[in-house]
């Protein structure tokens, strides 16, 4: 239990969150948690080896990297196909997205 809040906190955020009731604070709980068993499942199952790496992931941190990788990848990936509606969403916000 020590090992998983560890690196819930070090690596996944689980003490960096910026909220203001508890349904907000409930949400990123969730979300680490997850994040975590997303990772820790697939570390455990080759997963991510199979799909985003070509070397042994032997660490959660390995792991990790590895995840950030591929999700930046895929989120560059369709945002060059998907520019316009990326753009208009940030204009929705009422930010600039040149």
């Amino acid at each position: 239990m020590e090992f998983f809040y560890r690196e819930a906190k070090g690596w996944l955020g689980l003490k960096e969150y910026q909220v203001r009731d508890k349904r907000s604070l409930m949400r990123h709980f969730i979300l680490v948690f997850c994040a975590y068993t997303f990772i820790l499942w697939h570390q455990l199952t080759g997963g991510l080896r199979r799909t985003w790496a070509n070397k042994d992931l032997n660490t959660f941190i390995e792991a990790l990297e590895a995840f950030r990788t591929a999700m930046s990848f895929r989120f560059f990936d369709w945002l060059t196909v998907h520019r316009d509606l990326f753009a208009a969403y940030k204009a929705s916000l009422g930010f600039i997205w040149a």
